[in-house]
């Protein structure tokens, strides 16, 4: 299950080599993380939904690149009610940095998640985040120490999957906080049956976030009924006024 072998879109592709290239710390990071789990338990119960709102100056699949301070964006979404923040460090593809990262960590008091493609663990060293992203198609047979050496860090993984095997792998390797990516990396087709298909057969026990193509409240509505305890969106938010944006979302209930 190496992505090696895999066929995957050329912008993924791309992604992947740059992600084998970057460097991991100078040290080993040891995180104090605030807990996303409970973030999301006091998200629910003030009866609002918990949505994980992307700091994503571009990407591959948007067009344009947001120019305002990702510390101004991350505290409009937690204006706006986000549960816990994303911040692309990817700097090639994405327009991401650890440093912006670092900045937003230090100006809010949400979680934040780390989201790169990250390969080796000593890439999990580049900066401190409350949750780090483990895409289980890319780093395949490693992803269970990778997960290990994630919370011996102090860090909450959150591992993404897009398909049963790669769910099936997830689990094994002890993941409890289970992102489904209705984007095949493969195609970079959207289609958020991938949640519906998949998220019956994620334990109780497991936190399920839905991650990609949510773009409405009707979106937020469906992948909830579907079982996602909480969504990751990022263009939908970044496309405009990202406070109202955030609070359109997290009051679809």
């Amino acid at each position: 299950m190496n992505a090696s072998g895999d066929k995957l879109a050329p912008e993924v592709r791309s992604i992947l080599d740059a992600a084998r290239e970057r460097p991991g710390g100078d040290a080993r990071v040891s995180v104090e993380a605030r807990s996303f789990p409970d973030a999301v338990s006091t998200t629910e119960a003030d009866g609002r939904v918990p949505i994980i709102a992307e700091v994503k100056p571009t990407s591959p699949t948007t067009d344009g690149v947001r120019e305002d301070d990702p510390v101004e964006l991350a505290q409009e979404m937690v204006a706006g009610g986000a549960t816990a923040l994303s911040v692309l460090t990817e700097p090639e593809h994405f327009g991401g940095s650890t440093e912006s990262l670092s900045r937003i960590r230090e100006a809010v008091d949400v979680p934040v998640l780390r989201k790169d493609f990250i390969l080796r663990e000593e890439q999990l060293d580049a900066v401190e985040s409350d949750l780090v992203l483990l895409i289980a198609r890319f780093v395949g047979d490693d992803l269970e120490p990778l997960v290990a050496a994630a919370r011996d860090r102090g860090f909450q993984p959150l591992v993404e999957v897009h398909t049963r095997e790669e769910l099936t792998a997830a689990l094994a390797a002890g993941a409890d906080i289970v992102g489904i990516n209705n984007r095949d990396l493969g195609k970079l087709e959207v289609d958020l049956g991938t949640v519906e298909t998949l998220a019956p057969e994620v334990p109780d026990d497991v936190l399920l976030v839905a991650e990609s193509g949510i773009h409405t409240p009707a979106d937020v509505r469906r992948m909830r009924e579907a079982g996602a305890d909480a969504l990751l969106v990022g263009t939908a938010i970044m496309d405009g006024n990202v406070r109202q944006n955030t609070r359109r979302l997290t009051t679809s209930t």
